[in-house]
């Protein structure tokens, strides 16, 4: 499975935390990111991760267009829901995108270890099948 992570600045810390518990599961995975969230996540982990430009300089345009083309399995992306965000029409086109190509997607912890915990049982799979 393709993975693709992203996390507002708020909410970097807790993407690292959360690849940590679960880098059991992700290193069987491959990993993507924006830029300053995969150098975290990796330095942390030592999970090997594609790193895209940082968010604000497209990167999360360039996961979107990996989205589109059905290059993505899963999106982990950790909003701030709080603090508004000048790319905020960027993320909001980016899960309009998950939502056109059914691509599961987290946008908090609660919802990621739900969805971490299916890749882990093989609830996923069906995502071999579309490709």
């Amino acid at each position: 499975m393709n993975i693709a992570l992203i996390a507002h600045d708020e909410k970097k810390e807790l993407m690292v935390q959360f690849c940590i518990a679960y880098c059991g599961i992700l290193s069987r995975n491959k990993i993507c990111a924006t830029g300053i969230t995969g150098k975290m996540v990796s330095e942390a982990t030592g999970l090997e991760i594609q790193s895209f430009l940082g968010g604000t300089q497209g990167g999360d345009q360039q996961i979107a267009a990996r989205i589109a083309c059905n290059e993505i399995d899963m999106l982990i992306f950790f909003r701030d829901p709080l603090t508004p965000k000048p790319q905020e029409p960027n993320d909001i086109n980016l899960l309009r995108l998950c939502d056109v190509h059914n691509i599961p997607v987290a946008t908090n912890i609660a919802t990621a270890e739900v969805l971490i915990h299916g890749l882990e049982r093989g609830d996923l799979d069906w995502r071999n099948i579309v490709k």
